[in-house]
């Protein structure tokens, strides 16, 4: 007799893309590494610090 409530609603339109301007994430891989040395961070240490940065989405992960 009635139809589900399910059913009876459309299908969310799907988002707009979006783009990020430069000063907000993600940032590339490359400027993390030039912060993590300006702040004095070994090279062993920057790196996993901005590895831990691109699982959060903070920053792209590097072009390999």
């Amino acid at each position: 007799m009635s139809a589900p409530a399910a059913a009876a609603q459309p299908a969310p339109a799907a988002p707009p893309a979006v783009r990020m301007p430069a000063d907000k994430p993600p940032f590339p891989y490359a400027d993390c590494i030039k912060a993590t040395k300006k702040r004095g961070e070994s090279k062993h240490y920057g790196k996993w610090h901005c590895d831990q940065l691109v699982k959060k989405g903070w920053v792209r992960p590097p072009k390999r």
